[in-house]
């Protein structure tokens, strides 16, 4: 168990070095001068010449590079040009405000996505199942821009249940934190839904006709305490395993979504930092989404080794 998960944790210092390594360069060749973001259009030839040089933009794309890794080694994520405060003092003054609405979604597509999931699989072909996989299809393929757009035009426009932007205040009542959390939250969930809902279905459909599930209805137990207690429990590794990647994906899936409701999260501050050209802002938040991301799925690896140790045991076996 040991070896599987310090292999895991081997595995990812590569994708972070490729991360890091593709973001520098994507950040360099993007259109725009954040020297002239910083000092705005009236600022002279001169001036926008010393801003580039105190930014060390005058050096050499492998100077520049270096220089990054050296102080990303040492914990050091930079400084925000826009804001002239640290990139990790940002990130981690945003994180609880996508954190609340990547937990609210998850919440949200766990309560519908999974029983849905099951009772298809309890009533394979009905109407029911026809019906909610068919939903889930579309929430698959459902870009959450569009569907975010239709949740504002819908609930907050036309009909004015919900706010259209921003955060609640708790100071105002917990009301009015929900009222403003429901809608993003919501659209952010659908994609999770479905992905829950689908692996539900098939992975209860897999144990729903084991011999132990037959020998436990013969002992004349509640069908709905053999589904539950029994079918469920050896259904859980795939919905674990999808678990974990849809909380890394939600994580990153809030841009879009802060963006469209003007939530103040790590989502806002990368694309404020794209708008900006502000560089450093751009590589930290997301090097920090990368690890975040990574992590999640290495912490879901590690519980699903607990859960079925048989992975784990033909991993190693294949091995040797």
């Amino acid at each position: 168990m040991i070896k599987m998960i310090l292999k895991r944790i081997f595995q990812l210092i590569p994708v972070l070095l490729i991360t890091m390594s593709m973001t520098f360069v994507i950040t360099r060749v993007l259109p725009g001068n954040p020297a002239v973001s910083i000092l705005g259009p009236q600022a002279t030839v001169e001036d926008i010449a010393k801003m580039e040089e105190e930014m060390g933009l005058h050096d050499p794309m492998p100077v520049q590079y270096i220089n990054y890794m050296k102080r990303i080694l040492t914990g050091d994520l930079g400084t925000s040009y826009r804001y002239n405060l640290p990139v990790a003092d940002l990130i981690f003054e945003k994180l609880p405000n996508t954190l609340q609405i990547a937990l609210a979604s998850l919440i949200i597509a766990l309560l519908i996505g999974v029983p849905v999931g099951i009772i298809s699989a309890v009533k394979q072909y009905s109407l029911f199942d026809y019906i909610s996989m068919i939903a889930a299809l579309i929430g698959v393929s459902m870009p959450s821009f569009w569907l975010g757009l239709m949740l504002v035009l819908i609930f907050s426009v036309n009909l004015g249940w919900f706010p259209t932007m921003g955060m609640g205040v708790i100071s105002n009542g917990i009301g009015d934190v929900i009222s403003h959390l429901f809608l993003p939250s919501l659209c952010l969930s659908f994609g999770s839904m479905a992905n829950f809902a689908r692996i539900s279905r098939s992975s209860m459909l897999e144990v729903i006709d084991q011999d132990y599930m037959k020998a436990v209805r013969a002992k004349g137990i509640r069908e709905n305490v053999v589904i539950i207690k029994h079918g469920l429990k050896n259904a859980l590794p795939p919905i674990v395993t999808v678990l974990g990647m849809r909380i890394a994906a939600l994580m990153t899936g809030a841009i879009m979504i802060e963006t469209i409701f003007s939530w103040p999260g790590i989502g806002r501050l990368i694309v404020d930092a794209i708008n900006n050209n502000d560089f450093e802002m751009i590589q930290g938040t997301v090097l920090f989404m990368a690890i975040l991301y990574v992590t999640v799925n290495l912490v879901v690896d590690i519980i699903y080794l607990y859960i079925n140790p048989k992975v784990s045991y033909e991993s190693e076996r294949r091995a040797g």
